[in-house]
């Protein structure tokens, strides 16, 4: 039982606001972004400045909470909540600061890649990040996060120059190469184990119109486009990026009537390079495998970006399963194809991202992130708005998923991980797995920031 007057001193403490069951916004307060979770922390903090998460962890820390940190919510897991502790929730920490001269942007931990893109596309500036624009920058960049610039400028962490955080005793700490070396080495794929990150600085380059949007093929025609894919992206310079998926077609615009409620496949590209250059490549890609429905064309970053924002907005049904991928054989094809056949849901899909490029510039054990020889990251991702169909679209990703594991890497994509246990957790590490621990032991022996995909300090990982 927690002392009142400690908590009401807490309460005085704060900036914030703090939530409370009884409180008339705890409801909403409580909502992330898949519906599917359904947690009730015993209070949440949301907080105005890093005064405030201080107080937090410390009061977490003092009174033995668990903790868990919520930046975009995203997390599809859960790991933005927890049943009974304390919530530190960063959604009001949103500064921005564009530097033009140097090309950094200085991003506080509450802020979406919305804000980013909002801030930097005036000076014709972006930043590596993901494909979804309400996704968390906080989420995405400590797992690693690859998307549409990625091939060319690397993983966002590749692009990550310091953090501000807050550690598990409360102080506070600046990471980057010059400074806390071994943290700013771990926070670089390793998650939210080591503290609260309140604001991030990141290098930025000349990325404004892009030549992006989907492609789509008849399903028929599922086994020629793959192929091709596999081979086009190998080789592909490094401006070139397309996300392989299958899809149903929603019954709405922009898709035209003929295509609604059909089982295609497609690519989501994103050229980086010069317009003119782009029309030349897109015109060989047109010939060699023509699509169906052509929504490629020259548009501003943020648009592409936020284009399947409305599609999957907050609160839908959600279950996701990953994996590394070196290569695409023709069996794995097959086996695609076999359970694509079976999407579930109008919304779920399999998406194969490609982090090859400018990833393969970083060795596997100069940052957290271990999987730098692989050429996709898959994702398999059950989607539904009624939670009667939970069960339909989990064992369809867990049936698609493990079909593909025999063609796939030991680890996957951390972001990408359910509750999948420690053997899982360490293979996406590989190597990097032992450093990790005992970074952990150092910064957070007692495992304070552990509602993460958790990496136990070596005094109990080692038990």
């Amino acid at each position: 039982m927690l002392n009142e007057t400690h908590l009401q001193q807490f309460k005085a403490a704060l900036r914030g606001e703090l939530i409370q069951p009884q409180d008339p916004t705890y409801k909403d307060a409580c909502k992330v972004y898949n519906g599917a979770i359904d947690r009730r922390p015993g209070m949440i903090a949301r907080c105005a400045d890093v005064a405030d998460v201080i107080a937090a962890v410390n009061f977490a820390r003092e009174n033995n909470l668990v903790l868990a940190v919520r930046g975009g919510g995203h997390s599809v897991a859960g790991l933005s909540l927890c049943d009974d502790g304390l919530v530190i929730d960063l959604s009001a920490l949103r500064g921005i600061r564009v530097d033009p001269t140097e090309q950094t942007v200085r991003v506080e931990g509450g802020c979406t890649w919305a804000d980013v893109d909002h801030a930097t596309h005036p000076f014709g500036l972006a930043t590596p990040s993901g494909i979804v624009s309400s996704t968390g920058v906080g989420g995405l960049t400590l797992g690693g996060g690859h998307g549409y610039l990625t091939r060319k400028y690397g993983l966002t962490i590749d692009n990550l120059l310091a953090a501000d955080m807050v550690l598990a005793d409360g102080s506070f700490v600046t990471v980057s190469a010059e400074e806390n070396e071994d943290l700013f080495w771990a926070v670089r794929g390793g998650g939210g184990n080591f503290g609260i990150v309140t604001s991030f600085l990141f290098q930025l380059h000349p990325v404004s119109t892009v030549y992006g949007g989907p492609m789509l093929w008849p399903f028929e025609q599922a086994e020629e486009v793959m192929a091709w894919y596999r081979d086009f992206i190998a080789q592909a310079s490094e401006e070139m990026y397309g996300f392989f998926n299958f899809m149903i077609v929603p019954p709405g615009p922009p898709f035209p009537e003929h295509l609604h409620n059909q089982t295609m496949c497609g690519i989501v590209w994103c050229y980086s390079g010069s317009l003119d250059s782009a029309e030349e490549a897109f015109q060989s890609i047109r010939q060699t495998v023509p699509p169906a429905l052509d929504m490629a064309g020259p548009l501003p970053y943020p648009a592409l970006q936020s284009m399947f924002d409305a599609l999957i907005p907050s609160g839908l049904q959600w279950y996701w399963k990953g994996h590394f991928v070196e290569t695409l054989s023709d069996e794995a094809i097959a086996l695609h194809i076999k359970h694509a056949a079976k999407i579930p849901t109008m919304l779920s899909t399999m998406h194969l991202y490609p982090i090859n490029g400018a990833v393969h510039n970083v060795g596997q054990n100069e940052t957290a992130f271990n999987y730098r020889n692989v050429t996709w990251s898959m994702n398999i991702s059950g989607i539904d708005p009624d939670p009667a169909n939970r069960e339909r679209i989990t064992t369809w990703a867990r049936e698609y998923w493990e079909a593909l594991r025999p063609y796939s890497a030991q680890g996957g994509y951390v972001n990408f991980m359910m509750d999948e246990g420690e053997s899982r957790l360490k293979a996406n590490y590989g190597d990097n797995y032992e450093r990790l621990v005992t970074i952990k032991q150092k910064y957070d022996p007692n495992n304070l920031f552990r509602v993460n995909q958790n990496i136990k300090a070596a005094s109990a990982a080692h038990k």
